[in-house]
């Protein structure tokens, strides 16, 4: 039996995005119509309306957390104007789940925002700061009896599309500003982790498409963290932190110092930018290797995901120990972790290693309080809706939700909390 520590919390994660349908203010929304390729989230899961059914399905196989996000551009569909109804609707998603003895884990922002943000320069602009503080104080009313608060979801895999997103303006001869910075928010120089591996921005997150991401992006996002982190806990008494996509990369012969200068980019910068946070969420799905040209892509294998990764249950355990190096002692939440595909019997293969690899990491003395697995249900995958990681299959027609073996399964391990 291997055991997890005592108020070890299992649960899974959802990104308001992806299930509730319908997010039409969304800067997600618009670039679904306007970018070639892109299949629409449309009504997506109809989790906006069925939240109850979701957090019971969870609550029933034996989860005890229920990581969800609260769509900015329902609370702020215009610049300053705030939807009470939509605050009531967040709060009712709480409330079921304090009902359900579930602990609700809430992500303030998950990669969108609103139009009127993205239209208006989005993170680039100098108003940036000041228009995310202000949803944020505004978030924080609903926040009464909520344990867990993650100001941004990847700020890290946001700045990498930015720096995407820069690299053909200018090849277009186009202009580009970038995010101020203010004060000392992040210390500078420092030898981090990780690659691409995720989700995607209309070109898939698990490519070379996403290989780097601008420190100083990175630097102008723990400026902003660091000031909401301050509203969350001035307001609330919630622990809060921020998640960060963790790529778990290794050197091939000759990739070192390449490895280095990504691995800064991509995630030791935002790993730097939660010291002094109550937890750091770890999203680890895959490794890759870095050689001396940068990412090398996965190869080929019968066991790759629907994204294209490698099998890879063992990347947990390397970036958890990489973000405990890196943030120096902050405590961990393993915020997302999970698989594209459609062999359940393969998701539940690839998180019992994961598993045993975190409880390995903790036997080493890494503090970590959690494992939230990607995701509940089958959902929108940021561009497409082939990819599927959830524990819960929705028939995207009638909306009927159908258990998977793997929810029951990880709900018996939650329930014992720990591995046969």
């Amino acid at each position: 039996m291997t055991n997890f520590p005592n108020g070890f919390l299992w649960g899974a994660a959802t990104a308001g995005h992806q299930i509730e349908g319908n997010n039409v203010n969304s800067d997600w929304w618009e670039r679904e119509l306007t970018f070639p390729g892109m299949e629409l989230s449309g009504d997506a899961v109809d989790s906006y309306h069925r939240y109850r059914e979701d957090i019971d399905l969870l609550a029933d196989a034996g989860l005890t957390t229920y990581r969800f996000s609260l769509e900015w551009s329902r609370i702020e569909p215009i610049e300053g104007h705030f939807s009470r109804a939509s605050l009531a609707h967040y709060r009712r998603v709480i409330e079921h789940c304090l009902d359900r003895g579930v602990t609700p884990f809430v992500t303030l922002q998950h990669f969108t925002t609103p139009r009127w943000f993205a239209d208006d320069g989005g993170w680039t602009s100098p108003k940036a700061k000041d228009r995310f503080l202000s949803f944020v104080t505004e978030a924080t009313s609903i926040l009464d009896g909520v344990e867990w608060v993650v100001t941004m979801n990847e700020p890290n895999m946001q700045a990498a599309i930015m720096t995407a997103m820069r690299r053909m303006a200018e090849m277009q001869g186009g202009q580009w500003q970038s995010p101020t910075v203010e004060g000392d928010s992040a210390d500078s120089g420092a030898a981090h982790s990780e690659g691409a591996e995720k989700k995607d921005d209309g070109a898939q997150q698990h490519g070379a498409f996403l290989q780097d991401a601008d420190p100083e992006i990175g630097r102008a996002f723990v400026d902003i963290h660091h000031a909401a982190r301050d509203i969350v806990r001035a307001r609330t008494n919630a622990k809060v932190g921020w998640t960060i996509a963790a790529g778990a990369l290794t050197a091939a012969p000759g990739g070192e110092e390449k490895l280095k200068q990504i691995r800064y980019g991509k995630e030791d910068v935002y790993w730097e930018g939660s010291r002094g946070d109550d937890f750091v969420g770890v999203q680890a799905y895959s490794s890759q290797e870095v050689d001396a040209n940068g990412l090398v892509p996965h190869p080929p294998h019968p066991d790759n995901t629907l994204v294209g990764t490698a099998f890879r249950p063992d990347s947990l355990a390397m970036a958890v120990r990489h973000a405990w190096e890196v943030s120096e002692g902050v405590t961990i939440l393993v915020t997302e972790n999970g698989i594209a595909t459609a062999d359940d019997a393969q998701r539940i293969r690839y998180t019992e290693e994961a598993l045993r690899g975190l409880s390995e990491t903790i036997d080493d003395g890494i503090d970590v309080r959690g494992y939230m697995h990607w995701t509940l249900l089958d959902n929108f995958e940021w561009g497409h809706w082939a990819p599927t990681f959830g524990l819960i299959a929705v028939d995207r027609e009638t909306f009927v939700r159908t258990p998977k073996p793997s929810l029951g399964w990880l709900g018996e391990v939650a329930k014992r909390n720990g591995l046969v």
